[in-house]
């Protein structure tokens, strides 16, 4: 009896943790499971080589009003064969504050050949890769690609997602028409749902109107 009461504690405890972020954020899977994930900063698969300060589970937190919007834009892909896949949503100071730090130590250049091989570090900060706030930080944009759900494969984009470089601007001209068509097709699906583009980055939308507009959270994602 007492066992069956320490695991009803612990389980209840557990949901209550896992409910524990401000009102208006949501996990992305309660909203739509179908959406795809890849959660970078939870792996060593980013530009610093290493999982990043306040990632701490596999999940996508975002706000309510960002959700619903990218629900939306799932349910016009899922019938042509295709799926949204989900890098990064809201991310804490935490992690921000981790990017400044790294992009001050120059010598730590262990991805730079994969995210940034034209690209001195000691610019990074100058030329906008990195910077002490993000608008990530208040929890309406979202860094995605498009995914072909019968391969599993991304759609060609171009360039890499968090590649630093010319590369990655949506109107870069040096493209296969292919791959302008799958940066027009994305761009298209999110315009038309009430996001807007970032002129720096393919993957990068941010929701009109977005709840917390001058707010800079810090709580972690789990």
């Amino acid at each position: 009896m007492k066992k069956i009461l320490y695991l009803f504690i612990f389980a209840f405890s557990a949901l209550n943790f896992a409910q524990e972020i401000p009102n208006g954020f949501v996990y992305l899977s309660d909203v739509d499971a179908s959406i795809q994930k890849e959660l970078r900063y939870l792996s060593n698969n980013n530009f610093i080589g290493k999982k990043i300060d306040g990632y701490k589970n596999d999940c996508v937190i975002i706000t309510a009003q960002a959700a619903h919007q990218l629900k939306k834009v799932q349910a016009q892909l899922l019938k042509e064969g295709l799926s949204l896949k989900v890098f990064d949503a809201y991310r804490p100071q935490e992690a921000v504050n981790h990017f400044v730090k790294w992009a001050k130590v120059l010598s730590d250049t262990l991805m730079k050949q994969e995210y940034y091989p034209k690209v001195p570090k000691s610019e990074l900060f100058n030329q906008g890769y990195i910077a002490s706030k993000s608008g990530h930080t208040r929890g309406s944009t979202v860094d995605l690609t498009i995914v072909n759900t019968k391969t599993g494969k991304e759609l060609d984009m171009g360039s890499p997602y968090d590649f630093f470089g010319v590369q990655s601007h949506p109107f870069y001209p040096n493209l296969t028409k292919e791959q302008k068509e799958n940066r027009m097709l994305l761009r298209k699906m999110m315009l038309e749902n009430n996001f807007k583009p970032y002129e720096n980055e393919w993957w990068h939308f941010t929701l009109k109107n977005e709840p917390f507009r001058n707010t800079y959270f810090n709580f972690p994602v789990e």
